[in-house]
């Protein structure tokens, strides 16, 4: 599974940070992916942080 942010949408509120560190780190007033693959253990945490997301900016494929 790959976790994608779009840049355009996202608002910079940190929830997904929140939700799942393993995966998504703000950067500047953004959050980004800190890597490829969403780890195995962190799968249920970055749906969360998907679903809590508040403007969708957050795609989780494969």
């Amino acid at each position: 599974m790959v976790a994608k942010v779009i840049d355009e949408t996202c608002v910079g509120c940190g929830l997904c940070v929140d939700a799942c560190p393993e995966v998504f780190v703000m950067e500047g007033d953004k959050a980004i992916v800190k890597g490829d693959a969403i780890p195995a253990e962190a799968k249920e945490n970055a749906e969360k942080a998907k679903s809590d997301c508040p403007v969708e900016a957050i795609t989780i494929e494969g």
